[in-house]
């Protein structure tokens, strides 16, 4: 018998109260305006995590919501991915902090993924292979990001644009498909045009630390390999763009979905819209804007969906899957 795997349970979690873009601009001084942000994002808000905050402990949330979600306990669980560019610390992984917090006792494998803002469609995509190798039945698929931390507050072409949050999913082995196909790329010639390049050495940051972009070559970039990953893992299904009821990208800029979806031929009305109300939220953006749409009842049980994500590496992919 062919084993599939399916998403069985969604959760998300968003830190503090909503910032306005009027509020960031005040608050930082910076030379904008909610118009200035909004034409060219579509982004009104986001969700800062205290400085006490870890990814972890957004993740923590996200994840309890999608375990009663697919009404399973921690232990139920026999693998953890989480993707984050932004992890609590440089070592142990995130994952593992996560499965601490958690209270799970079985020994489950447990890892970060970092693909930056394409984290969550390669975790998708990595999981679903554990699944359907029998190597795992039921996993605990997360994108966490706390990119506050790695902002420059000077540099209004790129703080205006990120928040934090976390999204999980669980994704359970089953005998009909779930997951109808996956794609992954990358191509680390592109990866200086988002970028952050600082490391630690002796206890010391070397390089910048903060997140630097070349925005007009991002979006030109993100548009173009998109609609190709969309299309050939639309293939790759056996499907058209016709038959997805729900594109949910990954929600970086609101032109990047619209340019995209027009592409794809895939109508606004059925493109998942968050990131006016989130901004940015990385390898967390995909999962939350899922659970927003399922929570509201947008979309609903059996509704076919499309994932795609794009993100610094240059990484990228696409997720065709039934609820």
């Amino acid at each position: 018998m062919t084993r599939y795997a399916r998403i069985t349970g969604v959760g998300g979690y968003l830190p503090g109260a909503p910032v306005s873009n009027e509020a960031l601009i005040a608050e930082h001084r910076l030379e904008s305006s909610d118009q200035w942000i909004v034409e060219r994002t579509g982004i009104c808000a986001r969700h800062f995590a205290a400085k006490n905050v870890a990814a972890s402990d957004l993740a923590l949330p996200a994840c309890q919501k999608a375990l009663a979600a697919a009404r399973r306990k921690p232990d139920d669980i026999d693998l953890i991915i989480v993707a984050t560019s932004t992890p609590d610390v440089i070592f142990p992984s995130t994952a593992t902090i996560l499965q601490a917090k958690l209270g799970m006792t079985n020994g489950a494998p447990a890892f970060d993924l970092q693909a930056v803002c394409g984290g969550f469609v390669y975790a998708l995509a990595v999981a679903e292979k554990f699944i359907r190798t029998g190597s795992a039945r039921c996993a605990l698929v997360v994108g966490a990001e706390t990119f506050s931390r790695i902002l420059d507050w000077r540099d209004r072409t790129t703080c205006v644009l990120f928040g934090d949050g976390a999204g999980a999913v669980v994704l359970e082995a089953a005998d009909t498909p779930g997951v109808h196909a996956s794609v992954l790329h990358a191509d680390g010639r592109y990866g200086s045009i988002l970028a952050t390049a600082g490391h630690l050495s002796g206890g010391v940051p070397i390089g910048d630390p903060f997140l630097r972009m070349d925005g007009q070559a991002v979006f030109k970039f993100a548009v173009k390999v998109l609609a190709e990953v969309a299309e050939e893992a639309l293939a790759l299904a056996g499907m058209q763009s016709a038959d997805i009821d729900w594109l949910v990208p990954h929600q970086a800029n609101v032109r990047i979905m619209q340019a995209t979806a027009k592409k794809l031929h895939i109508p606004p009305e059925k493109v998942v819209v968050t990131v006016d109300r989130h901004g940015n939220t990385s390898a967390a953006s995909i999962p939350l804007a899922l659970d927003a749409a399922i929570s509201s009842g947008q979309i609903q049980l059996g509704d076919t969906v499309l994932f795609e994500g794009v993100g610094g590496g240059f990484t990228w992919g696409a997720v065709v899957a039934t609820l």
